[in-house]
């Protein structure tokens, strides 16, 4: 099991101003946008947090700055959790399941940086399709374009 860097995250205050920044001034392309998380073709990732997720406790102000988070993706969330556990590394939460129903798991690096770990898309997708058996649903529940579902469950079944 290995833990594939993916992107990093940055919180911003205004997920509209900061995508046009970003796509205008930066000239980033957007591979998906899932309204309040957009994800570049960079790897790069905006993400507009409710106040009522844990990390807007911790976050502090996206207008001071320094308000960002690695991301990370494994294919085995459970495993990564048993690894993160046994190094003793203070846990900002457990897996849980995101509103979208990905699994994620957060943590503080030695420097107390924010660190997450969640479930690559692929697994996340597959899995929420095996619960619903239907791309429309999943699409619904996960904000997941269907385009981009029925590439994922079509590669599951070559």
């Amino acid at each position: 099991m290995s833990h594939t860097f993916y992107s990093s995250v940055i919180f911003v205050k205004n997920i509209e101003q900061a995508r046009k920044f970003y796509s205008e001034v930066l000239d980033q392309e957007i591979e998906h946008d899932f309204g309040s998380n957009i994800m570049f073709k960079s790897r790069l990732s905006l993400w507009q947090i409710n106040e009522e997720h844990e990390i807007s406790n911790i976050a502090g102000d996206p207008n001071e700055g320094n308000t960002f988070e690695l991301y990370f993706e494994t294919n085995d969330i459970q495993k990564s959790s048993r690894k993160i556990k046994a190094s003793e590394v203070k846990l900002l939460h457990d897996i849980k399941t995101e509103p979208w129903g990905q699994m994620t798991i957060r943590f503080f690096d030695v420097d107390g940086h924010l660190i997450e770990i969640g479930e690559s898309m692929k697994v996340f997708i597959l899995r929420i399709y095996n619960e619903t058996l239907s791309v429309k649903e999943t699409s619904t529940r996960t904000g997941v374009p269907v385009k981009t579902i029925r590439k994922i469950v079509t590669r599951k079944t070559h």
